[in-house]
């Protein structure tokens, strides 16, 4: 199977865990891992409060361990981060994510914890974009991530800085430390040159993208929900994102971190070069727009606007913490209980995946799948 297939299909509650299992088959998940390996899920936090298209799912991460312990990968793990704006913990358990660990056993891990792994130096084989030169003193990764295959888990969203969001930035997280925003001004050659590491130091890549609710608007967490019922699956983390940002409504190769992952030869992102497995999504054009929010608006000054020059003494020294603690003042003390909580709480009443995500507030793991799980 080519690895630039990209598997889509319409989804309901009722069926979703037996069409993640359809996605991976269609998607070629068994020839992207290695069943010898273990195998990190590595689901995506952007806040850690239920926003309704900002995280991974629980049904994404309970129909990705379904999927893969029925194709034979048994050894499961899955690796947190945190970054400036969201708590792991509280991301986990407001996101239902910990009743499925614990029913399905699968060890949870952390990238910030000492005992669970170290970070060490790593010089990449391919030619690196720009980490070489901004992360001068050597480029550190987790020792936890060599020779094990990794599954990321993002949503289709919007996002203010990268436009789309989806599987080649779920490993920004993961295998950058907690200085990673020295980088957001190369925010696109970066994505690719992790995206080369990720090649270099994975057994095998695999991607499984959730458009149940798709996130509109200025992401990766103030956003305008739309149920969309899709969902995607493939081992190419370029073409993915590529019909991701296709279907969103943007041109994949407009966007620098698709184009330049094209040009490298790390994944397709022409979408006449992609091959669609499942159904019919060529008519899909959501007409999404990013848009801007006080947070965007700062980092485009800061980032990319009239303060780069002097970005070292804002974002490299104590000067950061400022900023931090604007983020999450804004974030979560003023967007969360302004607005996007009610918004998160129409979205539980209102619509099927929201009553779906409360079934796992409620129930853990619902009770049908465990069952056939045992």
């Amino acid at each position: 199977m080519p690895r630039s297939t990209v598997a889509a299909l319409y989804t309901s509650p009722e069926r979703v865990l037996d069409d993640i299992g359809r996605l991976a088959e269609l998607a070629g998940m068994r020839e992207a891992l290695d069943a010898r390996s273990t195998t990190i899920l590595k689901d995506n936090i952007s806040w850690h409060f239920p926003f309704p298209g900002a995280n991974t799912t629980p049904w994404q991460l309970e129909g990705a361990i379904l999927a893969l312990r029925e194709r034979g990968f048994k050894d499961l793990s899955c690796v947190q981060n945190k970054t400036v704006v969201t708590n792991a913990f509280k991301g986990e358990d407001l996101n239902h994510y910990v009743p499925i660990f614990q029913r399905h056993e699968i060890p949870v891990l952390y990238n910030f914890h000492d005992e669970d792994m170290k970070w060490i130096e790593y010089k990449p084989k391919g030619k690196m974009l720009v980490l070489d030169k901004i992360f001068r003193e050597g480029i550190y990764v987790p020792d936890y991530f060599f020779g094990k295959n990794i599954v990321h888990l993002p949503t289709m969203k919007c996002h203010i800085y990268t436009t789309t969001t989806g599987a080649m930035k779920n490993a920004f997280g993961g295998l950058l430390n907690t200085h990673r925003h020295y980088t957001h001004s190369w925010i696109h050659e970066t994505l690719v040159d992790l995206l080369t590491i990720q090649k270099e130091i994975h057994a095998g890549l695999f991607a499984i993208m959730d458009g149940t609710t798709a996130g509109d608007g200025p992401g990766p967490r103030t956003m305008r929900p739309k149920i969309k019922n899709l969902m995607l699956a493939s081992g190419d983390q370029a073409a993915i994102d590529a019909v991701a940002a296709k279907i969103m409504g943007f041109d994949p190769m407009s966007l620098p971190y698709i184009r330049l992952a094209h040009e490298r030869g790390l994944g397709v992102g022409k979408p006449e070069e992609i091959q669609i497995a499942g159904d019919d999504i060529r008519n899909e054009s959501w007409g999404f727009s990013v848009g801007d929010n006080m947070a965007s608006r700062i980092g485009d000054i800061c980032w990319f606007g009239p303060l780069k020059r002097i970005q070292k003494l804002l974002f490299h020294s104590p000067l950061v913490h400022m900023f931090v603690f604007g983020s999450e003042a804004y974030h979560d003390w003023f967007r969360w209980p302004v607005k996007d909580r009610q918004v998160y709480e129409q979205w539980l009443r209102t619509t099927e995946w929201g009553r779906l995500f409360g079934e796992y507030a409620h129930y853990g793991a619902r009770t049908s799948v465990a069952s056939a799980a045992d």
